[in-house]
């Protein structure tokens, strides 16, 4: 049995310039994090011909190819993988369509324990690339890079994503004080509303290939947000961290309709009044996790607790996707 695992995440700045259809023409860059709830998959051979899948269905099917689920069919053509006699099966810490990268986790971890079986090496960027390679290419998702490269190196990462495709990381360089500060005083909520993000980054994909001047004119803004973000967290200035999440998400919020909604917005409102320095609503919009720098941790929690939102306590994650058990 193989057992792999690849990290959720969460946006630091600079989200949504990933795009193909944005950095393509004007080169993006954004600061990601890492968290430690995790999407695992194990893979194990059986004594029966057939490939067995399990995730939040059962599919039994005599060759990979037959497959319903998208990216696991992709994954096994893409590494010539027929898939007989193996067992697959996914679990989650925390469900897809909360707005934590799910997708991008679940494919690095799925291409993880298939090249775990072949015994094949492969850097933390191939596996990047080769899960972006499945969902945006091969699958023609409207979605960008991010998810899948912190995934695959995890940490607090800048990633620069130029126009000729190449993607650049390097980690963010925090002081160890910054570190457990920042740890301690971002707190996530779930709003209790899941969704496909396709749906919502289509629309911004769309205009940016329209080359729509709002949307670019946001796009910029955007980017800017993660250099300055980037600046202030390695300066070790959470207080200028967290109005540049308040000023993202005003900017996060005009870039489409879908992106929240009036009980999303009196929950933020109210997050501030509450203690909250500044937060946003964690990846495409719509739904998932709201996420705060907290000015008072404990006012903050018992009101939104109060509100009826549950929180999801977090660490940091500094491995990525790796293997964790195999024999």
């Amino acid at each position: 049995m193989i057992i792999t695992r690849s990290p959720l995440r969460i946006s630091l700045g600079g989200g949504g310039t990933d795009l193909p259809s944005y950095y393509r023409e004007h080169g993006g860059f954004l600061v990601a994090a890492a968290m430690d709830k995790y999407i695992y998959l194990t893979l194990h051979r059986t004594f029966v011909p057939d490939l067995i899948v399990k995730y939040s269905k059962l599919e039994r099917v005599p060759h990979a190819s037959q497959l319903e689920h998208p990216i696991i069919r992709e994954a096994f053509a893409l590494l010539g993988m027929d898939g007989r006699s193996l067992e697959l099966t996914s679990m989650a810490d925390i469900p897809g369509g909360t707005g934590l990268g799910s997708s991008g986790s679940f494919t690095t971890a799925l291409l993880k324990v298939l090249h775990a079986s072949n015994k094949n090496l492969i850097s933390p960027a191939e596996l990047a690339e080769q899960a972006c390679h499945i969902e945006i290419d091969r699958l023609g998702e409207p979605i960008g890079k991010q998810d899948q490269y912190i995934a695959a190196i995890g940490g607090i990462t800048a990633f620069t994503f130029h126009p000729d495709g190449r993607v650049e990381y390097r980690p963010c360089k925090i002081s160890e004080e910054t570190l457990f500060n920042l740890e301690d005083n971002l707190l996530l909520f779930f709003t209790g509303y899941s969704r496909s993000a396709s749906a919502i980054l289509k629309d911004q994909n769309d205009k940016s290939k329209l080359h729509d001047p709002a949307m670019l004119d946001n796009l910029h803004f955007t980017k800017d947000l993660g250099y300055r973000s980037l600046a202030a967290l390695e300066s070790g200035d959470l207080e200028e961290f967290a109005r540049l999440m308040d000023v993202h998400w005003q900017r996060k919020k005009i870039r489409s309709s879908g992106m929240s909604n009036q009980q999303i917005n009196e929950w933020y409102d109210y997050a501030i009044q509450q203690g909250a320095l500044g937060g946003k609503l964690i990846g495409a919009g719509g739904g998932g996790f709201l996420m705060f720098y907290a000015g008072d941790k404990k006012r903050l929690r018992h009101g939104m607790r109060e509100r009826g939102l549950q929180e999801v306590r977090f660490r940091f994650d500094f491995e990525g996707s790796k293997v964790v058990a195999q024999n």
